[in-house]
């Protein structure tokens, strides 16, 4: 009998430890996911700043769809791809709609058979830091 009980404690502890481990990897592996979405979100931006005003206002040249890779040469998985839009909207009431846009970035993925997003909006203006690149 105290051997049985002994083996069904020693299963019990190693389950737990199991399953302690999994729920450990997979938190890393949702922060990975979600530190490399906000990469990409600010590669977009920093590479919005570097734009002047005549090329972010016209059409087609800052595309409106863009994919991007997470482990893309990982051999237990295919890994991850970001699909994500950007959207350049005039904004505020009429005298600011034309020195002022809008600019949101939507990034979204699969991980682990559930959808996940995220959103980043920032604002440009014609006479913003973009003027100050040398």
């Amino acid at each position: 009998m105290e051997g049985l009980i002994g083996v069904a404690v020693m299963g019990i502890v190693f389950l737990s430890l199991y399953a302690g481990m999994a729920s450990g990897f997979g938190s890393i592996r949702n922060s990975q996911e979600n530190l490399r979405a906000t990469q990409i979100l600010i590669e977009k931006f920093e590479a919005m700043r570097l734009y002047n005003w005549d090329q972010i206002n016209t059409a087609g040249f800052v595309p409106d769809q863009f994919t991007a890779q997470f482990a893309p040469n990982n051999t237990s998985s295919p890994g991850i791809t970001y699909t994500g839009s950007i959207r350049i909207n005039p904004v505020g009431p009429e005298p600011y709609t034309v020195d002022l846009r809008s600019v949101t970035i939507t990034l979204s993925w699969n991980s682990r058979g559930r959808a996940q997003s995220r959103t980043l909006t920032s604002y440009v203006a014609r006479y913003g830091i973009q003027n100050y690149v040398y």
